[in-house]
């Protein structure tokens, strides 16, 4: 007797996917996290103000600017920011930046004395990172009390604390204190050749960075290994303090202060057979490294030298129905949603692939060009 038909014996019919950047569906996933966050997020909280970075920056990228309050989002954004009750406290060893949230922004005592100050260099750089975005006027911001303060940050190695408090120095916080220098125009709130020499020292024997000096080149931010994120923060961090620039490959110029030609050989091996980028060796290839890729290579200016084509079809295959981006390649990893982090980052490697309709980024900022020049569009 012939069983009966299972479709659930039928074998599962590959995944399909847009063979184009689906805009419109991006455009309507970035407006939904700006009006209302998902309830997953409830535990991140605590980095609201980087989430909106994310959200803000995503929708400029995509040249939407205009469905944003930018009025009310100043003026949230400016709302976190720690102020010191008299000029004195600015060398009390507090960091009078941004907090990342209401969470961590505690209310002053009885005599105004903040004595829970937990503003992060972080969420520091992303409001300022906002600010710019919004074409907020940064001659009315208070750029000397973030500066003088964030020196009490800065270790006797060159590295950062990312709060007052205390916590793991390494790149991404040398960074942050980069582009807030940068931003402000002011580098009064770090030694720059401490910082340089510790970048210098972070650099692997393979040609990648490490978080810290002596551990492995790696393409995420994570601890202890070296990757594509903390090599995108020693680099962009060099060439926020022009240190290094867009002649750093010329024959006819000094040698570089980092072994640029090592460097090269290890972020051009991080592509992988699936067109996408890892963070390392023997990893799988993930969305976001095609930002924390792809801009270095631009800075270095060698983008051309990666296959493009191979990098547009594999981040097609992480690009949602829904709109944004998962982690992962759904012809891998089947299932696969979209998350803001990714879809942000997602983005911004199409942005650097020159994908029409969206507005070029600025490489060392992470931000588009118009916001980085304080052109608003």
């Amino acid at each position: 007797m012939e069983s009966e038909w299972d479709p659930l014996d039928e074998p599962l019919s590959p995944p399909r996917f847009s063979s184009v950047f689906e805009r419109d569906r991006h455009v309507a996933y970035m407006e939904m996290m700006y009006q209302l966050l998902p309830s997953p997020y409830e535990t991140q909280e605590v980095n609201r103000l980087t989430l909106a970075y994310f959200v803000i920056s995503g929708l400029h990228l995509l040249s939407v600017l205009d469905r944003v309050d930018k009025e009310a989002v100043a003026s949230w954004v400016l709302s976190l920011q720690a102020h010191p009750t008299n000029r004195a406290e600015l060398n009390d060893g507090k960091f009078y930046g941004f907090h990342g949230s209401r969470t961590s922004q505690f209310p002053p005592d009885n005599n105004g004395v903040l004595g829970h100050n937990n503003s992060h260099l972080a969420s520091t750089y992303c409001a300022l990172a906002i600010l710019k975005i919004v074409g907020y006027d940064f001659s009315t911001i208070d750029s000397k009390t973030i500066l003088t303060s964030m020196r009490n940050l800065q270790q006797p190695d060159g590295s950062f604390m990312p709060i007052r408090t205390g916590a793991e120095t390494d790149l991404r916080f040398v960074y942050c204190a980069a582009a807030i220098c940068f931003m402000l125009e002011d580098w009064r709130g770090m030694d720059k050749e401490k910082a340089k020499e510790y970048i210098i020292n972070c650099q692997s024997y393979d040609g990648g960075f490490g978080l810290i000096p002596g551990s492995e080149s790696h393409a995420v931010v994570t601890a202890l290994t070296t990757h594509s994120g903390a090599t995108y923060c020693a680099v962009a961090s060099l060439r926020l303090m022009g240190v290094i620039g867009d002649d750093i490959l010329s024959t006819s110029v000094a040698p570089s202060i980092i072994d640029v030609p090592l460097l090269l050989d290890w972020i051009l091996q991080r592509q992988a057979t699936d067109g996408g980028f890892q963070g390392r060796p023997n990893k799988d290839s993930d969305t976001c490294y095609a930002f924390w890729i792809g801009a270095v290579l631009h800075m270095l200016g060698c983008y051309k030298l990666i296959d493009e084509k191979a990098l547009r079809r594999f981040l097609l295959t992480c690009q949602s129905e829904y709109g944004g981006f998962s982690k992962f390649s759904g012809s891998v990893f089947p299932g696969q949603v979209p998350d803001l982090y990714h879809s942000y980052y997602g983005l911004t490697a199409f942005s650097l692939l020159g994908e029409s309709g969206m507005n070029p980024l600025c490489f060392e900022l992470g931000i588009a060009d118009l916001a980085a020049t304080g052109l608003l569009i």
